[in-house]
Order: structure tokens, then sequence, then C-alpha cells
């Protein structure tokens, strides 16, 4: 299994998490839209419904107020001119065969004529038909027509909501018998339709003598609240997209930390194993050499000593580097003497053909004492590696280091670096040569922690001059705290 596929398997797991954090976000917001939607639908249709009834009840009330008795009997001439009677409600009015009365002895039309003929039992029948009316006729009741049935006496409108005669009339007789005003939902075909029943009294004896019924078709009334039906499911629907992208992002953000700290241990793994790669080879060749033939072991020895040294320098840099891409807490900027730390560092340098020049002025830094100790060991690194002066027959290295304000400068006579140059030499993995390329990555992100910067200029007669600034006092931690 190769290094990137052992890196896959952690990143197909945060993968998955992200997108179960976006789908646990985009079911919770599914719900609570749904329950919300139910409750606007519902609301909204309960709203219409009790508007229609209210309606409904306003017409039969007028429809009432309207009828009224005289010598000749019941008068409706009132209910064919109202506008209560020619809306889109159809108005019924049934009266009863056995209530009717001494005093209301027929149905008159508008000129108060008399229009009922009398029968041997002293009962009276409807025999006009007023404008826009059905007629007298029976229309069912609760019992076999006869006594106690009702005739209705007035129609408005066309039939438009099929509601059964039966139903109607069951309407009616429920609203006399109890005297109350009743209101229902009742089928009318494949639908259903709104009723209301109220009864009527005569003028005199105030016997409840029959009853008005309004029917409603709640399809004329209910577009509207169909309309928002639709706009609130469409608004549900892609307010659930948004929160579904909303989630992913959010998710995809919460999890970052994770994403960092995954690419970070896969850097520092990728660091470590292409750093130890040259050393050790450089001891184990050493070695199996060594062994061949043991007169030949001091020979080898200053070379192991040499590739042990570099180990070292290698786990130190991995380990900084861990550090810089570690949290703001291992990162502890404190005044600090800069021209001292440079002139440790370079007291450090291994004995050799190597001409050194210093030139420090007194500086004061706020930055991480080990941390900058790395950055400048590098740079003088750097320096002995490729800085080598042309055409010295020895190898001698010429090496001047500067300390001036917050910038350490270490110039070199090697082959020298174009300030383009720079970005390429500072990735890493990336050398000219005899390195690793770890070095000047990790000087530049050093610098970048304290807020400063690493540049490369051409030295005058040859050669090239590492600046390393830092950040002013305060500027550290400020920075830190921007990349942590």
């Amino acid at each position: 299994m190769t290094d990137r596929d052992r890196a896959a398997g952690p990143r197909r797991r945060l993968r998955r998490l992200q997108l179960r954090l976006t789908l646990a976000y985009t079911l919770t917001t599914l719900v609570g839209v749904s329950v919300l939607s139910w409750l606007v639908i519902h609301t909204d249709g309960r709203s219409w419904r009790n508007a229609e009834f209210d309606e409904m009840l306003r017409h039969a009330a007028v429809s009432t107020s309207l009828i009224y008795y005289t010598d000749a009997g019941v008068q409706l001439d009132g209910l064919r001119d109202d506008e209560s009677t020619r809306g889109r409600h159809q108005v019924f009015v049934l009266l009863s065969r056995t209530r009717i009365g001494t005093p209301a002895k027929g149905v008159a039309d508008g000129a108060g004529k008399d229009t009922t003929g009398s029968t041997a039992a002293g009962r009276a029948t409807a025999s006009t038909r007023p404008t826009g009316a059905a007629g007298p006729r029976p229309v069912g009741a609760a019992g076999p027509a006869g006594p106690g049935g009702l005739d209705r006496v007035f129609t408005s409108g066309s039939r438009s909501v099929p509601v059964s005669d039966e139903r109607i009339a069951a309407l009616a007789r429920t609203a006399m018998d109890e005297d109350v005003t009743v209101r229902e939902e009742v089928p009318a075909g494949a639908r259903t339709a709104y009723a209301v029943a109220r009864p009527f009294y005569h003028d005199e004896t105030q016997e409840t003598t029959g009853a008005v019924v309004v029917i409603g078709d709640p399809g004329l009334r209910m577009a509207e609240h169909t309309r928002l039906t639709y706009a609130v499911l469409t608004g549900s629907g892609l307010l659930t997209l948004l929160a579904a992208f909303t989630g992913h992002l959010l998710s995809g953000r919460s999890l970052r930390p994770a994403w960092q700290a995954l690419e970070a241990q896969e850097r520092l793994l990728a660091d470590a194993a292409h750093e130890l790669r040259t050393p050790v080879a450089i001891m184990r060749s050493s070695m199996d050499v060594a062994g061949t033939d043991p007169r030949n072991l001091p020979t080898h020895l200053p070379r192991i000593r040499r590739a042990t040294d570099r180990l070292t320098d290698v786990v130190e840099n991995v380990l900084t580097r861990g550090r810089l891409q570690d949290s703001a807490a291992s990162f502890s900027p404190v005044p600090l003497r800069l021209d001292q730390l440079v002139e440790d560092a370079c007291g450090e340098l291994p004995p050799g053909r190597l001409t050194l020049t210093l030139r420090l002025d007194e500086s004061v830094v706020d930055a991480d004492p080990a941390l900058t100790r790395v950055a400048v060991r590098n740079l003088l690194d750097n320096a002995l590696r490729h800085g080598r002066t042309p055409g010295d027959p020895h190898g001698g290295a010429e090496i001047d280091v500067s300390v001036r304000g917050h910038t350490v400068s270490v110039a070199d006579r090697g082959p020298g670096v174009a300030a383009e140059e720079l970005p390429e030499l500072t990735e890493r993995f990336r050398s000219r040569g005899g390195g690793s390329g770890i070095g000047l990555s990790l000087v530049r992100e050093i610098a970048a922690a304290h807020g400063g910067t690493l540049t490369a200029r051409p030295r005058p007669g040859g050669g090239a001059a590492f600046l390393l600034a830092l950040g002013p006092a305060g500027q550290a931690r400020h920075a830190r705290a921007g990349t942590s």
C-alpha cells in the first residue's frame, strides 16, 4: 500500500462525515419546514373555510329577515331582488306544511295576492312560482311526504352544486326542530359542499314555519388557498435545497481544521521520509564498505559522522515544521537579542576552509528563539553548501553575515540566484543540488510566522544574499493568530 493509498482512507472518511453532516442538516431543515408549511396551509384553509361559512351565514340571516307574513300568507317578494339571493351561493326556502297556521294560509307573490288553495283538512299549498323560483313542491323530509313534510317555495340560481333534495330537507328539518342555525359540510357528488340552514318564524305566532338553506361551493373560493399551497410547497422545496447547499458549506468549514491537520500530517511524514532517506543511505553504505574491510573503518568514520550530523539537522527541521503546523500554543515570541542569537549560531559552524565576516548591530525583536535559531542555521547551512567560491581549489566558502534592525543577511560567493528564482527555491524538495530543499522553505515559513519575509538578491562581485526580515515587536503574535 502506497502513502497515497494510506492517505486516501482518512480523506474518504472526512468526505463521508461531511456528507453525513450535510444530510443531517438538510433533514432537520426539511422536518422543520414541513411542519411549518403544514401549519400555514392548515391555518389558511381553516381561515378560508370560516370566511366562506361566515358569508353564507350572512346570506341566510338576510334571507330570513326578508321573509314575512301577511293575511295573504308568507311573502317572498323581497328575496327576488336582494343581493343575498343573486350571488354565487344557492338559496333555498323550505316551508312546513303542518306549521303554516291560520294567519298564513298560503304563499303570496309580490302584490300580496293569496295563491293558496284550501283543502278539506285546512292545509295550504303554494300555487304560484315567483320569478327565479322553482315553485312549491315536496322536496323530501324526515319521513314520508304528507303531514310534517316540507315544500320548497323558493330557489335562487341554478343547481351548480349537486346536493340532493333529501340532504337539503334534512338540514332544514334539523334547524327547525332544534331551533338553531346549522352549518355542515355535505356530500355533493364526488366533492364536498358547504351548507347553512337557518329557521324563520311566523310574525304573529312566533312559530317555526320553515328554514332557509344556503349551499356554497368551496372550490370557487379555495382557489386562493390552492395558489398559496403551491407557493408554500415550492418555497419549502427551494428552502430545503438552499439548506442542503448551506449545510454542505458549513460542514466543510467546520471540518476545515481536520483537513488542515490531515494535510499537515501528510506534509510532515513526507518531509521526514524525504529528509531521512539521504543520511540513512550514506550511513548504511559507509558501514557496508567498512564491514568488508575493517582496516578502512577510520577512513569512513568522518563520513558517518557527517551523515549523523545531517540526520540530527533533519530531525530538528522536521520537528520545527511540526511546531509551525501545530496550534498557536507552541509559538512563543519574546523580546530577543537578534545579534547575539546570530553570533551564537555562527559560532556553531564546523571548522574548515571558511571565511566568515560578521557585521552585527544591536537589535531587539519580538520572536520565538528556537524557530529563529533554526532559520539562521538553515541560511548558514545553505551558504556552506551552495556558496563556495568558484575557482577555489580547496572548496572554501566566503560568507558575510550581518544584522541590521529586524533583518538578518547571509551572503555567499556561490553561483548566485535571481530574485525571481527564490519562490522555486523555497518550495519543499526543490534544491539546486547537495540538499533536500526543506531548509529554505522552512526559513520562509518561519519568517511568515513572525510577520516577516524571506528575499534574495545578487551580491556585488558574485554570489547571492538571502535576507530574513522579522516583523516588528507585536506583529509576530498577530501574524501567527491569523494563520492558526
